[in-house]
C-alpha cells in the first residue's frame, strides 16, 4: 500500500462521520471481508465494526470458502486483485454455492469492464480502493445489507402466502385471521345461513366466496348483489325477478338472483340497507324456500344458501324497527366477526406483498418489494379503510416507483408524515452557524412532537393539548405554524 493511501486509511480509522453516526441504529450484519492485504482487512473492518457489524476476515479465497462453510454471513466484501484465486474467480463459487449472500468487489485497478463482469457475475456492488470516505463504505454496505433483507423477507411472505390457496384470497396469519378460517372450515360443509359482520373493506366478500368454494355446492353458482346500490322496485326485481308488464319497463319476464343462485349460493352484501317491505319478502324465501316475481302470484321453489353481510350493528338497527327481529335470527345462524386491518398489524407485510405481487401482473413490473422503512409506516397507520385502503395505496405506490423497491416517497403525503415520527430529525446542521442551526433543529422537534402526540391520540386536539401541557390556543398555533393536518393524521 502507497503511503498516501495509507495515510489516507489511517485518517479513516481515526474518524467518525455523521453517516456512522446514524448507521448505528441500522440492522446488523455478519461481514466477511476478503482481501490479501493486512492493512487493508484492518481499515475495513474497523470501518464495518464501529457499525456494530460483526466483522470476520479471511486472507485469500481458499480461506473464505473454509470460513463460509462453518458460519453464516449477510454480505462479503471480496478484493479482485488476490494471490491465487481471484476475487473475480471466486464470486462465480459463491453465487452457485451460497446464492443468499450478497458479495461487494473491491479492487484498486477498477476499470470499467472489471465492474461490468463483475455486476454480470452476481456482485450487489463494486468499492474503488482507495476508498473515497467511510460514508461511501458505510452506505454500500448498508445497502447491500438492506437488499439482502428484503429479499430474505419477500421469500418468506411468498412461503408464507401459500395459505392463499386454501382461501380463496384471503390472506393473513394472525390470530384473529386464524379464527376466522378456522370457522370457515367449520361452517362451509353446511347449508345454514351466515352473517358476516366486518367494518368496510375488511374483506367480507372474501369470506363469502371461501366458505361457498369449500362447501358442497362449490360447482354451483355464487351471486353476488349489493342491497345498497338499488333502489327498492329495482332490488326486488333483482331479488325475486318480475313478470312481464309488473311495471313501466318490464317487457318480459325476468328471473330473479334466487333462481339464478338456485342449488348454490347467494351473498346478500349491505344486509342492514334493504327496506322493510323487501325484508318480509326476503324472510318468506329464507323460511319455506319459496319466492313470488314481482307482478306475479305464480309461487317458485329454491334451494340456496344465503350468506349476508354487513357493516352496520343490526341490534341497533332492531332497537330502533329498522330491521325485522325474525329475519335477523334468520340471517345469524352463524356469525363470522372479521377484524379491522389494525386489529391484526402483524398481516400487513403480508398482505401488502400479496398485493404487490397482483400489481406487478396488473401493470407488468417487477418490483421486488417494500423498504423497511415503507413497512414500518405500513404497521403504524390505522387503516381506517382498511384491506382495500392499503390495496389502494399499494397500487398507487407500484404505479410511481421506477426501481424495484417501494421506497415512503411513493406513498400518499399523509403516510409520509410517519416517516418523520419513525426517524426522527437525522438532518446534518453543522455546516450552519449555531444560532440559525438551533432554530431548525427545535422547529424540526416541535413539529414531530407535535405529530407523535396526535397520531397517538388518533387527531383529538383537547387531549394532546393536555397531554402536552398546552391550553388549545397555543396548540393550534404551534400547528398551524409547522403546517400539521389534523384530519390526515387522525385518518
Amino acid at each position: 500500500m502507497s503511503v498516501l493511501a495509507k495515510s489516507r486509511y489511517d485518517h479513516l480509522q481515526s474518524t467518525t462521520s455523521p453517516v456512522e453516526a446514524a448507521a448505528a441504529d441500522a440492522a446488523k450484519a455478519q461481514i466477511l471481508v476478503v482481501d490479501d492485504d493486512p492493512a487493508m482487512q484492518r481499515a475495513v473492518k474497523t470501518i464495518l465494526s464501529r457499525q456494530g457489524h460483526q466483522v470476520v476476515v479471511a486472507g485469500s479465497a481458499e480461506d473464505a470458502l473454509a470460513v463460509l462453510s462453518e458460519a453464516n454471513f449477510d454480505v462479503v466484501m471480496l478484493d479482485v486483485q488476490m494471490t491465487g484465486m481471484s476475487g473475480l474467480e471466486l464470486l462465480p463459487i459463491l453465487r452457485n454455492e451460497r446464492p443468499e449472500l450478497h458479495v461487494v468487489m473491491m479492487t484498486a485497478f477498477a476499470t470499467v469492464q472489471t465492474a461490468v463482469r463483475a455486476v454480470k457475475e452476481g456482485a450487489h456492488d463494486f468499492l474503488t480502493k482507495p476508498f473515497d470516505s467511510i460514508d461511501h463504505v458505510s452506505n454500500v454496505v448498508r445497502k447491500a445489507v438492506e437488499h439482502k433483507r428484503l429479499t430474505e423477507r419477500n421469500r418468506q411472505l411468498e412461503q408464507q402466502l401459500e395459505i392463499r390457496d386454501r382461501y380463496e384470497d384471503m390472506v393473513g396469519r394472525s390470530a384473529p385471521m386464524l379464527e376466522v378460517f378456522e370457522l370457515v372450515e367449520s361452517v362451509s360443509y353446511s347449508s345454514s345461513s351466515v352473517l358476516i359482520q366486518g367494518e368496510s373493506g375488511t374483506g367480507k366478500e372474501l369470506v363469502a366466496r371461501a366458505i361457498h368454494f369449500r362447501s358442497p355446492r362449490k360447482n354451483k353458482p355464487f351471486v353476488v348483489i349489493n342491497c345498497s346500490a338499488l333502489t327498492e322496485t329495482l332490488l326486488e326485481s333483482e331479488l325475486f325477478g318480475h313478470a312481464k308488464g309488473a311495471f313501466t319497463g318490464a317487457t318480459a319476464h325476468k328471473k330473479g338472483l334466487f333462481e339464478v343462485a338456485h342449488t348454490g349460493t347467494i351473498f346478500l352484501d349491505e344486509i342492514g340497507d334493504i327496506p322493510p317491505s323487501t325484508q318480509v319478502k326476503l324472510l318468506r324465501v329464507l323460511q319455506q324456500g319459496e319466492l313470488k316475481r314481482v307482478g306475479s302470484n305464480e309461487i317458485v321453489k329454491v334451494d340456496v344458501r344465503t350468506i349476508a353481510a354487513t357493516n352496520v350493528n343490526l341490534q341497533e338497527a332492531m332497537r330502533v324497527g329498522k330491521f325485522r327481529e325474525d329475519l335477523f335470527y334468520r340471517l345469524n345462524v352463524i356469525t363470522v366477526s372479521l377484524p379491522a386491518l389494525r386489529e391484526r398489524v402483524d398481516d400487513i407485510p403480508l398482505l401488502a406483498y400479496h398485493m404487490l405481487q397482483r400489481c406487478n401482473a396488473k401493470l407488468g413490473k417487477d418490483i421486488t418489494g417494500f423498504s423497511s422503512e415503507v413497512l414500518e409506516i405500513f404497521q403504524g397507520y390505522r387503516w381506517q379503510g382498511n384491506v382495500r385502503e392499503l390495496e389502494n395505496v399499494v397500487e398507487r405506490a407500484v404505479v410511481l416507483c421506477r426501481s424495484e423497491t417501494i421506497e415512503a416517497r411513493h406513498l400518499p403525503g399523509h403516510l409520509q408524515q410517519n416517516t418523520f415520527i419513525k426517524n426522527g430529525d437525522q438532518t446534518d446542521y453543522s455546516h450552519l452557524p449555531f444560532s440559525v442551526a438551533k432554530k431548525l433543529a427545535v422547529n424540526a422537534f416541535e413539529k414531530r412532537y407535535m405529530t407523535q402526540l396526535l397520531v397517538r391520540n388518533e387527531g383529538n386536539v383537547s387531549q394532546s393539548s393536555r397531554d402536552a401541557a398546552l391550553d388549545r390556543s397555543n396548540f393550534r398555533r404551534v400547528l398551524k405554524k409547522h403546517d400539521i393536518d389534523v384530519d390526515e393524521l387522525a385518518r
